[in-house]
């Protein structure tokens, strides 16, 4: 009865019931031994290091963010060399195998690789970093995770202007909805990214009302401008140097950090749009107190919110021709205001 598992020959090649076994010896299987525990070993460190990392920063979530990134990343790179070294004890050997998988996976993993440089791109923060609220693959929310392959982004409500959008959405402001979306890193290649947060951690919002032509204009005009200032975001909590800051970097044009009202005229109304700066969190409290303030102010001085609807002043005469009993009776009218 032959032997399960031997090795044969001067090159000590494996033989499995008997049936060789191309390309496995004892060197092999060696390297492979010594390959798995490396991994074991590499992956587990990783993994200890990072959860001290986190334990150790909990109050500071970007250093905990950028400090895992860092242990995955050259937990990554020892992996690769350890593994290279296992395994291409030769240059010759070296170079054909690199050239090889490269090949493979260039023509395989177009999508994968493609992902992997994003992540690179995006390890420069250059496009977003952990807590930035961001637009990306078409998903709106705040990055809470990155990976060699995915961002993980805490989805958010749209506002009613983009209700219709793709995957739609039943939260209609900016607030979370509770689902995590992973997205592929390419989409950084594929599609803009909008940052709400990068360099400018401010926003401008709007509140637009139809006003009619009859009621006082000027009054709903003063109405909104009070409660944005009361309400809105103050020049001076800005920072010094943010606005002057993001010209620099970006050649912007300057703009008005003061509240502003704007007309617009319709063949139903004048539209009053306010104008007014915000966090970029937390805005949908905001117009909250805002909304209650104004219509507050607004029912106080007697002006009401116009609408699409039509008034009926009046209807034209009717006639109604009543047969009388008998044939060729007199025809009867009546008029109907």
């Amino acid at each position: 009865m032959p032997e399960i598992l031997r090795f044969v020959g001067p090159d000590r090649a494996a033989e499995l019931f008997g049936i060789r076994l191309i390309g496995v010896n004892a060197e092999t299987g060696t390297k492979l031994l010594i390959s798995l525990v490396f991994l074991v070993v590499v992956v587990g460190v990783s993994r200890l290091a990072q959860r001290i990392v986190t334990r150790g920063t909990n109050a500071r979530e970007n250093i905990a963010f950028w400090s895992r990134q860092g242990i995955r990343l050259a937990a990554a790179v020892v992996l690769t060399l350890g593994l290279v070294s296992i395994w291409f004890d030769q240059p010759g050997r070296l170079a054909t195998g690199v050239g090889m998988i490269g090949a493979g996976l260039a023509f395989a993993l177009q999508r994968v690789i493609t992902a992997v440089a994003g992540y690179f791109i995006i390890l420069r923060g250059e496009v977003f970093n952990v807590g930035d609220r961001i637009t990306m693959g078409g998903v709106r929310g705040d990055v809470i995770g990155l990976t060699f392959m995915q961002t993980k982004i805490m989805e958010m409500g749209q506002p009613p202007a983009v209700q219709n959008a793709d995957p739609a959405m039943w939260v209609k402001s900016r607030q979370y909805t509770g689902r995590i979306v992973s997205v592929s890193n390419t989409k950084i290649f594929d599609e803009p990214v909008y940052n709400y947060t990068r360099d400018f951690p401010f926003i401008w919002e709007e509140i637009a009302l139809p006003i009619a032509y009859r009621d006082d204009r000027a009054r709903a005009e003063r109405i909104l401008l009070e409660a944005a200032r009361r309400h809105s975001l103050k020049s001076t909590e800005l920072g010094a140097d943010a606005l002057a800051e993001l010209q620099r970097r970006y050649a912007t044009s300057p703009a008005s950090l003061e509240p502003q009202v704007y007309w617009r005229l319709t063949d139903n109304w004048v539209e009053l749009s306010v104008r007014f700066l915000c966090a970029d969190h937390g805005v949908r409290d905001v117009k909250d107190a805002m909304t209650r303030e104004i219509l507050s102010e607004l029912d106080a001085a007697g002006i009401g919110i116009a609408s699409a609807t039509f008034e009926i002043v009046g209807l034209p005469e009717l006639r109604v021709a009543v047969a009388g009993a008998q044939r060729g009776s007199a025809t009867q009218s009546n008029p109907l205001s």
